[in-house]
């Protein structure tokens, strides 16, 4: 199966975090509007810039030049001092926690930069759709923007996502390379130093194309096992895993866009289990334990409607979330209105060592035993090799209105 991976980059994170934490604590001025850099203590001749605004950066300002530099070069330079290591590290996870949602193959790379596998969580949707739901979901909940890179590996992604900035999604599939990435000069290749690309230039390979297409044998014979690297990252070769971390994820949720809009609760009802089923066969693989639902839909005019309901108890049971889920879209959806997205998540999680059940709960061990088969055969022949029917029958559901309903 060809992979599905998105590079998640910041943008200009330490200074786009200390405008967003200013903004928290009541500034009336957005300094990545302004020409203004982060830098250290003006007072001394080590104070150097650390970070610059799009503006400063029109004026010549540099990352690492000294602050009496910068300000020769831009007079109307504003001073800010970064936060605190621990409130970016906050804004970091804040990211993380959110691309969870996604999917848990996430490999943190740096503070602001993160890879996500997403090749067993796409359902129907592209890899490109997600890119941009995840894209706007950053800027419109957390307050930052990121430049997002679109491939089938990590090399290309990450190239993808170097792109023009801010704020922008790239792809870069093998079928784009000549005409996105081996134009480029071989100083903007990921991997190479600094040092490396003067002997390219040297041998009459400037681009990255022409690194490309030079002979392998050559550049290993130059450059040894790192000649071969570069020779592969240049005609996009990269078998690199996302080297994941597990960490526990604070919500799971799985949304998809439709190619069409629909505007029957008959049409709904299949892909809400499939994305229930979904966010269940994770919660599982964490072996956590959900006590809240909640699902989101999106009109064709855009208007978000979302609702929420708590369990009776904390389950993991895809049947259970699954009525939970519904009996929330009954609530919400009349048919006849035009959907375009549709999104299950749940939250208030907790491990099956925290929770107590008292002496009269009882578990349906049962439906335990099934989600447990259906989840072995999905590790070992793959996700979609087993799926549920289209409707779960599940009578009798009373939402808190005292409506019946069958399922």
């Amino acid at each position: 199966m060809e992979k599905q991976i998105l590079h998640i980059d910041v943008n200009n994170a330490f200074l786009s975090w200390t405008a967003v934490e200013m903004l928290k604590n009541g500034s009336k001025i957005d300094i990545r509007k302004i020409p203004c850099i982060i830098g250290g203590d003006e007072t001394r001749r080590s104070g150097i810039v650390l970070a610059k605004s799009m503006q400063a950066k029109m004026c010549g300002v540099v990352t690492a030049e000294t602050i009496y530099q910068a300000k020769r070069k831009c007079p109307n330079l504003q001073i800010f001092s970064g936060l605190e290591y621990r409130k970016y590290q906050a804004y970091s996870n804040q990211l993380y926690q959110l691309l969870l949602e996604y999917t848990d193959k996430i490999e943190r790379f740096s503070i602001d930069e993160c890879f996500l596998d997403m090749t067993e969580y796409l359902q129907k949707d592209t890899l490109l759709t997600k890119a941009r739901e995840i894209n706007k979901r950053v800027k419109e909940e957390l307050g930052f923007t990121v430049n997002i890179g679109v491939a089938h590996n990590k090399f290309l992604a990450k190239m993808a996502s170097d792109f023009a900035k801010p704020d922008k999604i790239h792809t870069l599939f093998q079928e784009e390379i000549p005409s996105k990435m081996w134009i480029l000069p071989t100083s903007e290749m990921f991997m190479l130093g600094k040092k490396t690309v003067p002997k390219l230039y040297n041998m009459n390979i400037k681009t990255i194309g022409d690194l490309a297409k030079t002979k392998r044998e050559i550049l290993i014979k130059k450059f040894g096992k790192h000649g071969n690297l570069m020779w592969e990252y240049a005609n996009g070769i990269d078998d690199a895993e996302v080297m994941s971390q597990p960490e526990l994820p604070k919500s799971i949720g799985n949304s998809t866009t439709f190619p069409k809009d629909i505007s029957t609760l008959e049409e709904l009802e299949p892909i809400l289990l499939a994305l229930t089923e979904q966010v269940a066969y994770r919660l599982r693989k964490y072996d956590l334990l959900a006590k809240c639902v909640s699902i989101q839909l999106r009109t064709n005019q855009f208007e978000n409607i979302s609702h929420q309901g708590q369990l009776e108890i904390e389950t993991a049971s895809t049947k259970e979330i699954y009525q939970k889920a519904k009996v929330l879209l009954l609530e919400r959806y009349q048919n006849g209105i035009p959907i375009r997205l549709l999104g299950v998540k749940v939250d208030n999680l907790t491990t099956k060592e925290e929770r107590q059940l008292s002496f009269f709960t009882k578990t349906d061990d049962k439906q335990e035993r099934l989600d447990k088969t259906i989840d072995q055969l999905k590790d070992k022949y793959g996700y979609d090799f087993v799926t549920r029917a289209g409707k779960m029958k599940v009578r009798d559901l009373v939402n808190k209105t005292g409506k019946k309903y069958d399922f």
